[in-house]
């Protein structure tokens, strides 16, 4: 099994084990747990245990199957055929144990999309349970009578359930304490690709138009009888039906000269299919196994261009019934009608913009991460903080403090401060991160096919400091990189910051020098007398039509906000150049640590004087472990409670993916300020990090309100609100706040790592100041 990031040492120690149970088999069709379970492989070692497995032989023994492009290793139990239920009942989780021993598994996260399963891992000491409940299994045909007694106690021994839509949220919500909605989300890229158009498949291509389709599991959740008087009513219609048959037979199945049953397709060849499709179908059944289900092909049918129609399934009309890319139908007149208006409304293009806007906060990604988040905590809390130890830390001293300095966050500022304590001041330093892992938002690491990524985004390093280039050297050596961006606009992409090139190729120019660059753009500029927002700088430079072509929608999806609302600081940091240079630092050192960030700060952190509490909170943190000093790189405001409220930052969701060829893109990293694209830039890792692999790793970067904080956003009350915060803050004197979140300020990397130096010669003046006036014996 391949492991995330196999040369640090400090991440294979510490990488925990995931068990899924779950009633569908990993390789049947791409649902719930292959999105999320994909994302959680990037964390874990993850384990599917499937559904158990007749055999003839005289035993029961386990099936390991590995596959292609992920590290998840599908468990098949094999139980001999003959056997009672009493008696497979005993050996399923007899061979639990007996894997979870060949693989060294202790404490694992346990999550369940079946309560089926819990009798087999009931006995396991888990670091946390988790029930998602995807869909109401006891409403579908032959459901085991046994079903609602194994979700009782599911409920009951869980630490966190999830529901796979409001729906059954609203049914389930009282019977426990931690219940989450997680509705159905998207793979938008994925999906997206229906868009171009690509060559069809041979077995639709051939189809007459205008076609209607549907892919997904054809079983009695469908309204087969819906699809029927679809085809009677326009037989020049063709209707294409994919999906694998589950619990009906082929004979059950309409059959129609317009009606054609494709058969199971893989999840990589659906857009394909759905590129092909006039109008997407959803004819589902209303019954009791639909009652609760919430369709995971509605974003999908959207995220490809296509209008929906619809029965009207509860959770299909509580999240789309207002989108006019989605239409709604209760009988077989109506359906026929939506289909009818569908095809008329197929050239108008404002159903397809209010659907992107919808799908563009929607995504696996952004469902994992919040997942994770209340995963986390479940964990903690079962647990409670939980110190790794560094293998040369010296003795504590029995009667006094166990540190020092406690240290709130292995960032940049963090774990540049611990190594400096340590090292220069001689102190017992522990660092606690909520995360399981160093680095901060600059942790890189292998994903599941070998590639190195920026699981948080790209990281850049760059700086005019030799100091902070040279300390940062001792733990890295350095790879030279210049980053290069361009920017998609229309059917171009151009160098961004925009330069002499920009210009040439957007007005089909052909300027030679600087200063016919710098009269162009003094026409196009419009002086602004009182210079105070993002926007005003922009079109005070070079004008209104390079301001919206590059920076109105790139900023609003970034920020959420229009730039006449944001503090001029915004966009003050990009520049604009006559000249062709074109990269995007002009720096003096750009380079990249030759062997990831993560390794950099590993190397940091390992000095003897140095504890490491990954996976814990520091608020969870016991008294004992809190040394005299604090270092809080944490939001400020969590700090205290979020006493005057919440001070706001925009966010990200990352979509990860790899693809079958060698380069996707150009350049590291190529934007995309068009409003109508729901992500901000696409970035291409191996620019990056100079790997050579034979596939690519790409990311999609889609800003958000809601996750992790990113970027606090410049605005005067925002700021206001901040110096409340800080006024606490001045008033604790043995706490030092830094780093981006601590500062509520916007800091490249070698900034915090200047601040964190700073802060340490600043203390160890002081210290040295007060120990002078102190007298000698």
């Amino acid at each position: 099994m391949n492991d995330a990031n196999p040369v640090s040492p400090l991440a294979l120690a510490i990488r925990p084990a995931l068990i899924c149970f779950s009633h569908l088999r990993w390789d049947f069709v791409c649902q719930r747990p292959q999105h999320l379970m994909a994302r959680f492989a990037e964390e874990y070692r993850l384990f599917f245990w499937e559904e158990a497995i007749p055999t003839d032989h005289h035993l029961p023994y386990l099936e390991f199957h590995a596959f292609e492009g992920t590290t998840v290793q599908a468990i098949r139990p094999r139980i001999p055929a003959r056997w009672s239920p009493e008696d497979q009942a005993r050996a399923l989780p007899q061979l639990l144990d007996q894997m979870m021993g060949l693989a060294g598994i202790q404490r694992p996260v346990l999550w369940f999309y079946t309560p089926m399963m819990w009798p087999i891992a009931r006995h396991v000491d888990a670091s946390a349970v988790v029930y998602d409940c995807m869909d109401e299994l006891s409403a579908f045909r032959f459901a085991p009578p046994n079903l609602a007694a194994n979700e009782n106690a599911l409920m009951g021994a869980a630490d966190v359930v999830f529901t796979g839509g409001h729906s059954i949220f609203e049914a389930k919500a009282g019977r426990h304490g931690n219940i989450h909605s997680f509705p159905s989300s998207v793979d938008t890229a994925h999906f997206a690709r229906a868009r171009t158009r690509a060559q069809e498949p041979a077995d639709q291509a051939a189809l007459p138009g205008p076609r209607l389709g549907y892919y997904g599991v054809i079983d009695e959740r469908l309204d087969l009888g819906l699809v029927a008087a679809l085809a009677r009513a326009h037989p020049e219609w063709s209707i294409v039906m994919i999906g694998p048959l589950a619990k009906i037979e082929p004979d059950d199945l309409p059959r129609a000269p317009n009606i054609h049953w494709l058969g199971q397709r893989g999840y990589d060849q659906l857009p394909a299919y759905l590129g092909g499709w006039d109008v997407a179908l959803m004819p589902f059944a209303m019954n009791e196994a639909t009652r609760f289900i919430s369709p995971t092909k509605t974003p999908e049918y959207l995220a490809g261009g296509v209008q929906v129609v619809s029965t009207p399934v509860r959770d299909v009309v509580r999240h789309y019934d207002n989108l006019a890319a989605v239409r709604i139908a209760a009988d077989a007149p109506g359906f026929v009608r939506a289909c009818e208006a569908a095809l008329a409304a197929k050239g108008q293009p404002q159903w397809r913009d209010d659907a992107d806007r919808l799908l563009a906060d929607l995504s696996w990604d952004k469902t994992f991460q919040h997942m994770r988040g209340h995963l986390d905590r479940a964990a903690r809390k079962r647990r409670g903080p939980q110190v790794v130890v560094s293998l040369s830390a010296p003795p504590v001293r029995r009667g006094a403090r166990k540190y020092d300095v406690t240290i709130c966050g292995a960032g940049f500022a963090g774990s540049v401060l611990a190594r400096q304590f340590a090292e220069v001041s001689g102190k017992r330093v522990l660092v606690a991160d909520r995360r399981n892992h160093v680095a901060g938002n600059a942790f890189d690491c292998l994903d599941a096919a070998g590639i190195l990524i920026h699981r948080y985004g790209p990281h850049i390093f760059h700086t005019n400091s030799d100091d902070v280039f040279d300390w940062l050297g001792r733990f890295t050596e350095w790879r030279p990189y210049e980053h290069r961006v361009l920017a998609r606009v229309g059917n171009q992409s151009v160098p961004m910051p925009i330069n002499r090139t920009t210009l040439n190729a957007l007005y089909g120019l052909d300027m030679q020098s600087e200063s016919e660059a710098e009269a162009f753009l003094s026409r196009q500029a419009q002086p602004v007398r009182d210079i105070r927002t993002s926007r005003d700088v922009v079109v005070n430079a070079i004008g209104t039509e390079l301001y919206e072509t590059f920076f109105q929608g790139y900023t609003r999806k970034q920020w959420g906000l229009d730039p006449s609302q944001l503090d001029k600081s915004v966009t003050a940091r990009v520049p604009t150049r006559t000249n062709t240079d074109d990269r995007y630092f002009t720096d003096k050192h750009q380079a990249m640590p030759r062997d990831g960030y993560t390794r950099m700060f590993e190397r940091m952190l390992d000095h003897p004087r140095i504890e490491l509490a990954l996976g814990t909170d520091f608020h969870d943190l016991e008294p004992a472990d809190r040394g005299a000093l604090t270092v809080y790189t944490g939001p400020i405001d969590a700090y205290f409670g979020h006493r005057f409220g919440t001070l706001p930052y925009r966010s990200l969701q990352f979509r990860h993916e790899t693809l079958d060829q060698a380069q996707f893109q150009p350049v590291g990293v190529v934007n995309f300020p068009a409003e109508d694209v729901p992500y901000t830039r696409i970035t291409e890792y191996k620019h990056l990090t100079g790997q050579k692999h034979a596939r690519t790793s790409i990311s999609h970067e889609y800003p958000s309100d809601e996750g992790d904080p990113y970027y606090p956003i410049p605005r005067p009350e925002n700021h206001d609100l901040f110096r409340r915060y800080d006024a606490l803050a001045a008033a604790e004197p043995n706490v030092i706040f830094a780093g981006r979140l601590g500062s509520y300020r916007y800091y490249n990397m070698d900034q915090v790592v200047g601040q964190a130096l700073a802060i340490h010669r600043r203390l160890t003046v002081r210290q040295a100041g007060v120990a002078a006036m102190v007298p000698l014996g």
